[in-house]
């Protein structure tokens, strides 16, 4: 089974864990970003002071490849208004590395599509509800469904998706959408396109918002009848685990993040600066890291009943929920279902 954006074997991470290697790196480019959405992890997207050089995000770029990551996640802010953004591409794209982005679509057009098709670059397109009124209250921005369905049919023209370009519908899962998802999933595996479902991580607006919350109960129901319809209806099989839908997410073993300032984190949900890339080099934060080791070594270090959990061999829970809601990452995560 594969872990962790749907991309990397049990074997890979297990081998870039023993050789203390990355196999990806999550970035983000700046934090401005067009939409409100009522779940976003940044408090604050209007503007970001500092932030990171051209040359800067190059250099860390390249320190990560060092490090054997073999592909740059692209996070935001949203990057597709991001100015710099083909640039960026072209430069990663050249370094031989893949490129994933996530991104609401506002900068997708037919010419921008072209040259993320160029690139091969994986898009995990936000999407969270196919009714208009629904997705513009949760993007808080009236016209967002309009922008992200002309974003959906670019990158349909451009060839999106096909065996070589990789398209995902990137859904949170909320109490404003819960009900027409086994619809919407099942019309996106109709399309050939990856749903990439997932429960939100309670920090930030999402934590404000508690309008969102969907009881961990419902999330079991859901991610049962989400089993169910890919079992019966694609002949995929795979046993229902939170925080992602068919999918499972290990990425402290083989990531990290860097933020549009500079400072590594082990993910967004885990917002423990470990240090900054302007002061010191990604393999010396990471290496000394005592977070990080902690995570690596989640065996022993994890607490609660995530510790003795049947599924501790191949899961860790959501570590951001467990620190945005216990201030403690390696606490058991209190959104999971097996915790009740």
């Amino acid at each position: 089974m594969q872990i962790y954006n749907l991309e990397f074997s049990e074997e890979e991470v297990r081998e870039a864990v023993a050789a203390g290697r990355l196999l990806s790196m999550e970035m983000e480019f700046s934090r401005v970003c067009n939409f409100r959405c009522s779940y976003c992890y940044v408090d604050e997207k209007i503007e970001c002071r500092n932030e990171l050089s051209r040359q800067e995000i190059k250099d860390v770029i390249l320190q990560a490849k060092a490090m054997g990551a073999r592909k740059i996640i692209i996070l935001g802010g949203e990057p597709s208004i991001y100015p710099h953004l083909v640039e960026m591409i072209r430069f990663i794209g050249k370094e031989g590395l893949k490129i994933e982005m996530f991104t609401n679509g506002s900068g997708i057009d037919k010419d921008l599509a072209a040259v993320l098709a160029e690139e091969k670059v994986r898009i995990a397109l936000k999407l969270n509800s196919r009714k208009e009124h629904i997705q513009d209250q949760l993007a808080g921005k009236k016209g967002a469904f309009q922008i992200i369905d002309k974003a959906l049919a670019s990158l349909k023209e451009a060839g999106y998706p096909s065996q070589n370009l990789f398209l995902a519908i990137s859904t949170v899962i909320c109490r404003q959408n819960i009900k027409e998802l086994p619809a919407m999933w099942q019309w996106l595996r109709e399309e050939n396109i990856e749903p990439f479902f997932e429960v939100i991580t309670p920090q930030a607006h999402a934590l404000k918002n508690s309008w969102l919350h969907v009881d961990p109960r419902e999330l079991k129901d859901l991610f049962t009848e989400l089993s169910t319809i890919d079992q019966e209806k694609f002949d995929r099989n795979w046993e229902p685990q939170p925080p992602l839908v068919g999918n499972r997410c290990m990425r402290h073993q083989v990531s990290c993040l860097v933020t549009a300032i500079g400072e590594v984190m082990p993910c967004v949900g885990v917002t423990i600066p470990l240090d900054n890339i302007r002061s010191n080099r990604l393999a010396v934060i990471l290496k000394n890291s005592e977070v990080i080791n902690n995570l690596k070594n989640y065996r022993m270090t994890i607490k609660g009943p995530c510790r003795v959990c049947e599924k501790a061999a191949e899961c860790y829970g959501c570590r951001g929920a467990a620190y945005q809601l216990t201030g403690d990452y390696l606490a058991s995560d209190p959104t999971c279902w097996r915790l009740l």
